[in-house]
């Protein structure tokens, strides 16, 4: 056989994937000067609460790297709660893949971890996932 090179995959790089309930978030930073897009609409635009932009923004506030990186998110699912843990979790991890010294102060804050919680399914013959129908003795 011949000694065919084959073209590398090109992965990219900065890439983080958060996910949170049923949101599921893309993270992709460039070096910047602090600008994110969230599916293409300026950060305020899609986070209109505070609570939620400070949420998404936890990774880079901790770490201090807030005006240094651009971040571009593509987020789907969820709610805007959702979506918002979603975009804090792959923050977090596309800025692993820039620094590997970052880990221990984002796992310190507990960014790393993928929050498990999710909603709970209704049950049959119950009107949601824990209420019953009410009782009638007559």
């Amino acid at each position: 056989m011949s000694d065919i090179k084959l073209p590398e995959a090109k992965t990219p790089k900065n890439l983080g994937t958060g996910r949170r309930k049923t949101a599921v978030a893309r993270v992709r930073l460039s070096a910047g000067t602090g600008k994110i897009l969230v599916n293409g609409r300026p950060f305020e635009a899609h986070f209109p609460l505070e609570s939620h932009r400070s949420a998404a923004m936890q990774p880079l506030t901790v770490t201090g790297t807030a005006d240094k990186f651009d971040a571009f998110v593509r987020v789907t699912g969820g709610g805007p709660n959702g979506q918002a843990g979603a975009v804090r979790h792959g923050i977090a991890r596309a800025l692993l893949t820039v620094d590997v010294n970052l880990r221990p102060l984002l796992k310190a804050e507990g960014l790393l971890t993928r929050d498990p919680r999710m909603r709970e399914r209704k049950k049959y013959g119950q009107p949601g996932a824990r209420r019953r129908f009410q009782y009638s003795k007559r």
